[in-house]
């Protein structure tokens, strides 16, 4: 196993996500124990020391399982990583804030944790995590003071300004954060500008989501035999980690295994450090681009459309989310988590299809054809 220096700690670079463990009957929310408890065992014994877990998970069970999984092993041996759960904004709240976190430590049999995110900062949680009236942050540098929390960062999924803004505040105060990021999203989620970002406030980069959700542990024929090309037996899915392992800013790569063959494939794949070379790393960004434009509206963001909506809708800005839903294979929450966070008159079904917007576009976009689409992929997600 290959580890990474951070603070002092060496933290392994492979980390076990726990959002998708083994479960009973295709049930997410009824984890199958004895093999959580295996595949522990077998993580400890192959080097890995990182756990990742959040409240929601596996319906609010993934907690408990990892909990009594690790509870097997000396505290001083593993890192326990959970989440405070903003990413439903209900939750927070200045009257939930110390409730959750008890619950949280009670959930994984811990009197700390070493690394504590805010969950899932996007653009309808921003506004609360900032509020001074909540306290969200004074409430956690508390637990850090009191030694019930180790280290302090979060977990984004917003767009690039939000994160911006959101870093404009808190920043300085992150000692890690974690990013959707791999060869896809390099591009498509501006992973090249966020990665920037951090570096602004050297912030140390963990990395979720490397096969973004498992969309890149299979390739179509042509592009897997360009890499097979390249690196002759290496799978789908290890030219992903590898491309994780090229990007400097990287602490830790956190996968979600549900079972004992990727784990032990995973552990495999770590036990050396390989990244991808500038040639291949080409290479992946074309397979990419190829990847992402059969599914999606190639808009240049030149913005004419904008000031010909009768609407006054941001056509770019909703484009370029009708093409992450678009795109996106298995669960699709990115988009509709961000649309929720716009006024219902500035949402794609505002659109009343004038086509003032395509008499305008440089490319002949079919702009509300595309709204109308999102639309109706927004209320099946809701379903």
């Amino acid at each position: 196993m290959i580890y990474k220096d951070f603070h002092g700690d060496k933290l392994s670079e492979l980390a076990l996500g726990c959002m998708r463990l083994p479960v009973l009957g295709g049930d997410d929310n009824k984890i199958d124990q004895a093999q959580v408890e295996e595949m522990v065992a077998v993580a400890i014994e192959g080097g890995v020391n990182y756990f990742d877990t959040a409240y929601g998970y596996h319906g609010g069970n993934s907690e408990a399982a990892i909990g009594r999984a690790l509870a097997a092993y000396p505290r001083e041996s593993f890192y326990l990583a959970d989440k405070f759960p903003g990413y439903n904004p209900a939750n927070i709240r200045k009257d939930k804030l110390q409730p959750l976190f008890e619950e949280q430590l009670t959930r994984c049999r811990v009197d700390h944790f070493d690394f504590y995110l805010l969950h899932n900062v996007c653009e309808p949680n921003i506004d609360l995590y900032l509020d001074p009236a909540i306290g969200v942050l004074p409430f956690f540098k508390e637990q850090l003071a009191a030694g019930r929390i180790r280290h302090l960062g979060f977990s984004a999924h917003a767009g690039l300004e939000g994160l911006a803004r959101f870093l404009e505040a808190f920043g300085p105060e992150m000692e890690f954060g974690q990013l959707q990021l791999n060869y896809v999203d390099w591009d498509f989620q501006k992973g090249a500008d966020k990665v920037r970002l951090f570096e602004r406030y050297d912030i140390p980069l963990w990395v979720m989501e490397p096969l973004r959700g498992g969309q890149l542990a299979s390739l179509e024929a042509a592009d897997a035999a360009e890499l097979e090309a390249l690196r002759p037996g290496v799978s789908a899915a290890e030219w992903a980690f590898r491309y994780a392992q090229s990007l400097p800013a990287v602490t830790t790569v956190l996968s979600g295994m549900s079972n004992l063959e990727q784990l032990k494939d995973n552990l495999r794949i770590f036990a050396s450090e390989a990244p991808v070379t500038a040639e291949e790393r080409a290479t992946l960004q074309k397979i990419a681009q190829t990847m992402v434009a059969k599914t999606t509206i190639d808009c240049t963001a030149c913005r004419y459309c904008v000031d010909y909506c009768s609407e006054g809708l941001d056509i770019p800005r909703l484009l370029a989310l009708y093409n992450e839903q678009s795109f996106t294979t298995g669960v699709r929450f990115i988009a509709p988590m961000a649309i929720s966070a716009l006024p219902e008159d500035k949402r794609p079904s505002a659109c009343i299809a004038c086509h003032n917007c395509e008499e305008v576009c440089p490319q002949q976009l079919p702009i509300a054809q595309a709204m109308a689409d999102f639309s109706k992929m927004l209320e099946e997600s809701e379903d």
